[in-house]
């Protein structure tokens, strides 16, 4: 975690611009990688095993990161809404950190273990922005080093 503090700057925010499109969960604009499917069907699982829990998909995308590599995307939550932070990597991913800063770039919640599927969830208190911050701690990659990470957050 000591990593993943010192690797995210706030000011290089990227906006997740995909969303889980049907049931299958194919996603708008994606790229072609050896491990995406893996890694969309094990998000699509997990989405799927919270619809019995009442959780709903806010949005969902699937980049491709190498060792050491991050992204970030800015969110709008809501005051007394539940959310679930769901990432999986694929079968070349051993451990991904997420973590969730708030507006002045705190850590609110995040993972405690290496994993390749981290989740975490937060109830904020009031409505504001916050960042999700997905980091590649450890990975084996495909050819050029490159591992693809499934993020879906989710609410009820």
């Amino acid at each position: 975690m000591n990593n993943l503090m010192r690797c995210l700057p706030l000011a290089s925010i990227l906006f997740a611009s995909t969303a889980i499109a049907d049931g299958e969960g194919t996603t708008a604009k994606s790229t072609s990688h050896p491990g995406k499917a893996e890694a969309d069907k094990c998000l699509r699982d997990k989405i799927w095993e919270g619809y019995s829990e009442g959780w709903a998909v806010r949005t969902a995308t699937n980049p491709v990161l190498g060792k050491g590599e991050s992204k970030i995307y800015l969110v709008t939550l809501y005051a007394g809404n539940e959310y679930k932070f769901l990432v999986c990597g694929d079968q070349k991913t051993t451990d991904i950190d997420l973590a969730l800063h708030d507006s002045s770039g705190a850590v609110r919640v995040h993972d405690n273990n290496d994993s390749p599927d981290p989740v975490v969830e937060f109830t904020p208190d009031t409505t504001d922005t916050f960042y999700i911050a997905v980091y590649a701690q450890d990975i084996e990659g495909y050819e050029g080093g490159m591992s693809s990470v499934a993020m879906a957050v989710t609410y009820r």
